[in-house]
């Protein structure tokens, strides 16, 4: 069966430049994009990680995933970060932020999860949308109007986060489903990305930077730059080929430039 949503990726990923340990993990292949960003120190944050990453990586060429799909391997991969923490692997979590693609009636769409501050973005008509909401205390204090986001972004509770897989962690994962469109570019990243470089810009880098693993790299170069206090993990995926209808694919030139068009509980 012809794929519904077809994507080009990239991703790129540095410990930082206070960090020995890189505890983050990804996945660029599809079905799946994600990052899961670990915590717990002495490698549980890393173990942790990589055992949610493994389980989604069983999902390595399929067409398209179901919701029920991402669910299931969410709860094996929470009795996996689990079992680390009682081997005695310290307080292993891990959050996990990112798309599947997904199928409605043969038309391409996005199935986003999330559960921790690791985002989800869409970059789509030059405009950067998060779609994901951090599960944190700070978002917690901004709903609450008790905190506004540009005080956020230094306030010392900014890596406190309310829900995780693992880490004591009971709190669901959140989903949205939406259908893709030709020239979208969905955004994934832990918050060592996101700590250092404003919504703003890393809007101009996607903006500017056509290709995703290009894209991929600058954005983690810039985080660098700008201090890179923490592991730095970001994968992309650009929608090149979507069914506008059953049966119907709508397609990029893929060698023409592809831009979108101008158009918890833990402390880590």
């Amino acid at each position: 069966m012809r794929p519904g949503l077809v994507v080009h990726t990239g991703s790129a990923t540095h410990p930082g430049l206070r960090r020995a340990l890189n505890e983050d993990s990804y996945l660029a292949s599809s079905p799946v994009f994600v990052v899961a960003d670990g915590m717990g120190g002495h490698e549980a944050g890393e173990r942790a990680s990589a055992t949610v990453i493994d389980e989604f990586a069983l999902f390595i060429g399929r067409t398209s995933l179901a919701l029920d799909d991402v669910r299931f391997a969410l709860e094996r991969a929470r009795e996996g970060v689990e079992h680390l923490s009682t081997s005695g692997n310290g307080r292993a979590g891990t959050t996990l932020s990112g798309v599947v693609i997904a199928s409605v009636d043969g038309m391409g769409y996005w199935l986003a999860v999330n559960i921790g501050d690791s985002r989800t973005y869409r970059f789509a008509d030059a405009e950067l949308e998060q779609i994901t909401v951090d599960h944190s205390v700070v978002q917690e204090l901004i709903e609450a109007g008790e905190l506004t986001p540009e005080d956020a972004s230094t306030d010392r509770r900014r890596n406190i986060i309310t829900r995780a897989i693992g880490a004591s962690s009971t709190g669901d994962a959140d989903y949205w489903l939406f259908p893709a469109e030709l020239g979208d570019r969905i955004v994934v990243c832990s918050d060592g990305l996101t700590s250092e470089l404003s919504d703003w810009r890393i809007r101009e880098i996607l903006l500017t930077t056509s290709d995703p693993q290009e894209a991929a790299e600058a954005l983690v170069a810039e985080a660098l730059q700008a201090g890179g206090r923490d592991n730095i993990t970001v994968v992309i995926a650009d929608a090149v080929s979507v069914a506008s209808r059953p049966g119907t694919l709508l397609e990029t030139d893929i060698d023409m430039d592809t831009r979108p068009r101008e158009t918890a509980g833990g402390v880590r």
